[in-house]
């Protein structure tokens, strides 16, 4: 991915490029191609199962005729050696299934259910990068608030120090004053150093993880009517479903098992002894030999075991149940709180716009009562700093609501 440069991003536009530049985003092609390969793989079970074999052998004792017919055959004129005791055989075996009970079609199918529990796992994977941005974008967003409410007070605080500077030339202030508010000037730089500092820090670490450079973030529009209460949207529970259904189809699976199994065979090969026994008893000689027929096959072990497979997979459907069942419990848990926070930061904004007007008040008396000696510079910094207290606990509290909001829309999926 190409990194290209976008101002003023939305937190939207992170999330998608997040989610795409995330390395695990890339596992839902492997996935999808071990899938494929598993069930070519499966699938070649109709093919013909062809297995060589090479095979010596020296046995203790051979088939042989009793010593009166061996008798007989000599006074016939015929010289009837016998088998020799060392044996030797290189052939083929040839197996083709007919009729498999849906063993191999059973088998094709946990492979596809299996595949998509992986792919829903991934999901679930890269959902979670949702809330990663979710946690840089406001923490940036709350860095540019606070940002420009330090460079209103610094400005603020530069007038004064202005204003002082002026006085102290003309005698009617003192240099102690001067010499304070430029201290709290000089000391509101230093936060706003420490905040730049963090800032780009933010910005490299959203960067990197959205493959994209951000260089501003917009603060979403406050919308609360757009968050509904969902419920079957998280890729969890898409997650939890389908594992019931590859479950399923390994249960599906227990019954071709003990489904009888029909084929075709066919061996042929070349050594010592053949089947013509006779033969070979008279001649040491190598020949080639074939046999093909049909068979049947029912292994009945698969019904020894049959009970207790299938009580091991009720367990396991019934551990997802609970899982599923304590997933959205605590999902209902979290949507309960995230209401809450949200409208307690509804009424903590409701009185925050008077404070503000309160203190501004409250300040600019101040700065009357500096002019004229009622009080020193100390109590206007005081009015100062608690003005811009409320202002940052305003921000604080819109962004804080923001991020409630769109925490809630991630515990949804809205």
């Amino acid at each position: 991915m190409l990194p290209m440069v976008a101002l003023g991003q939305t937190l939207e536009e992170c999330q998608q490029a997040a989610e795409q530049n995330y390395p695990l985003i890339s596992q839902y092609g492997l996935i999808e191609k071990t899938t494929e390969l598993t069930v070519a793989n499966i699938q070649k079970g109709w093919l013909p199962q062809v297995s060589a074999l090479a095979q010596a052998t020296y046995q203790s004792d051979v088939t042989a005729w009793p010593d009166q017919m061996k008798t007989v055959y000599q006074q016939m004129g015929i010289d009837m050696k016998g088998l020799k005791k060392d044996q030797y055989r290189i052939g083929v075996d040839i197996q083709q299934t007919i009729y498999d009970g849906g063993a191999i079609n059973s088998q094709k199918q946990i492979a596809r259910e299996q595949g998509k529990v992986q792919a829903a796992q991934n999901e679930v994977n890269i959902y979670n990068v949702r809330k990663r941005v979710n946690e840089m974008y406001f923490a940036l967003l709350v860095l540019d608030e606070q940002i420009k409410l330090n460079q209103d007070l610094q400005g603020l605080l530069g007038g004064h120090e202005r204003k002082l500077a002026s006085m102290v030339k003309n005698g009617t202030a003192a240099e102690s004053d001067y010499q304070n508010v430029k201290a709290e000037r000089l000391s509101v730089m230093q936060q706003a150093t420490n905040l730049v500092g963090q800032k780009a820090m933010l910005q490299r670490m959203l960067s990197t993880f959205c493959g994209v450079e951000v260089k501003e973030v917009q603060k979403p529009v406050m919308n609360v009517a757009v968050v509904q209460q969902q419920t079957g949207l998280r890729p969890e529970l898409k997650s939890l479903d389908a594992q019931i259904v590859m479950i399923n189809a390994q249960e599906k699976a227990l019954d071709s098992a003990l489904m009888p199994k029909l084929g075709l065979f066919a061996q042929g090969f070349y050594g010592y002894p053949g089947l013509n026994m006779f033969e070979d008893m008279m001649r040491h000689d190598w020949s080639l030999n074939g046999i093909v027929g049909a068979r049947l096959t029912w292994n009945i072990g698969a019904l020894y075991t049959r009970k207790n497979d299938k009580a091991k997979l009720q367990l396991q459907r019934d551990m997802i149940v609970s899982n599923r069942e304590t997933f959205l419990f605590n999902n209902n848990m979290e949507q309960i709180q995230q209401n809450e926070n949200i409208e307690r930061y509804k009424r903590l904004m409701a009185d925050d716009a008077e404070i503000i007007s309160l203190r501004q008040t409250v300040r600019k008396a101040a700065e009357s009562k500096l002019s004229h000696g009622i009080i020193d510079v100390n109590d206007l910094v005081r009015e100062i700093n608690a003005e811009n207290a409320a202002r940052v606990l305003q921000s604080m509290h819109e962004i804080e609501m923001l991020k409630e909001i769109y925490d809630k829309k991630f515990t949804i999926n809205n």
